[in-house]
């Protein structure tokens, strides 16, 4: 008879976040696979718990997955986590998960924390109806299609970023949604330093200009007011662009401006207002 996977849910920063049920199935399961061993063994050494543990991340998912495969099919338990909040969520865990659920290996979860409702609930935006995004893409045209295709999400809209990368990922969220767009900056959650910044766009843009963004955050972004429908044509709107570049208006600012007041895609309007007449 095959084993059990528990996907136990740890604290995004607090210790003291963990349920009595996690650490209860912490204890009681044969093996532990966790993200980061290192990081996991800290957690176990604050709860006073010595049990046996697999490196399980990104990079060695397919091979060590198969292995925890085989041991739950031989009747072990194992206690899948990450390295703070819900394992499979934006995570390493979603392949196992799947294999376990192909192979009808038992699966029961042991909910925890979590960094996305969280952050929404304390971003002050919609929480009835939000999408989570994730992280973007690093390669600019997979980045610039994913922003795109929420361009009219009307839903709240979750994304994670790290420090690193926070001041180009709000240009961006800027110049896709327009600059009064409401959006929620939570930083740190249940940590020492917490902090959560609501402002719009724009300001976040100015704000991170001169303040060095610091730990991991999680963005919330105000969904889109009206439902998207052009109401003018692609040519229409290719013109606004040249007579916005005559103004003086750059290529760059000039198609922002434009998808902003119609709706249609920014790539396309940059190329109308670089395009020679």
């Amino acid at each position: 008879m095959a084993g059990t996977l528990y996907l136990v849910g740890t604290p995004i920063g607090n210790l003291g976040d963990i349920s009595p049920r996690a650490v209860e199935t912490l204890e009681s399961a044969d093996f532990i696979a966790a993200e980061d061993t290192r990081v996991t063994l800290k957690l176990l050494n604050h709860l006073g718990l010595k049990k046996p543990l697999v490196s399980y991340y990104q990079h060695n998912s397919a091979a060590s997955g198969q292995r925890i495969l085989e041991r739950l099919l031989a009747g072990e338990n194992c206690a899948l986590v990450t390295d703070a909040g819900m394992p499979a969520i934006s995570d390493p865990g979603e392949p196992l998960v799947a294999a376990c659920a192909e192979a009808g290996v038992p699966i029961s979860v042991v909910p925890g924390p979590s960094a996305v409702v969280s952050a929404v609930a304390l971003s002050g935006l919609p929480t009835g109806r939000f999408t989570f995004e994730g992280f973007l893409s690093t390669a600019k045209k997979s980045r610039t299609e994913h922003l795109e295709s929420l361009r009219t999400e009307r839903r709240t809209m979750v994304f994670y970023e790290a420090p690193h990368k926070l001041q180009s990922t709000l240009r961006d969220l800027r110049d896709t949604f327009g600059g009064a767009r409401r959006i929620a900056l939570c930083r740190e959650l249940t940590k020492l330093h917490e902090e959560v910044l609501r402002m719009t766009l724009d300001e976040a843009v100015l704000y991170y200009a001169e303040t060095p963004p610091r730990g991991e955050f999680v963005l919330v972004v105000e969904g889109s007011q009206e439902a998207a429908a052009p109401e003018v044509t692609p040519e229409e709107a290719a013109a606004r662009v040249r007579a916005l570049r005559a103004e003086g208006v750059s290529a760059r600012d000039a198609a922002r401006r434009v998808a902003e007041e119609t709706g249609l895609p920014r790539s396309i309007l940059y190329e109308a207002a670089i395009r020679p007449e």
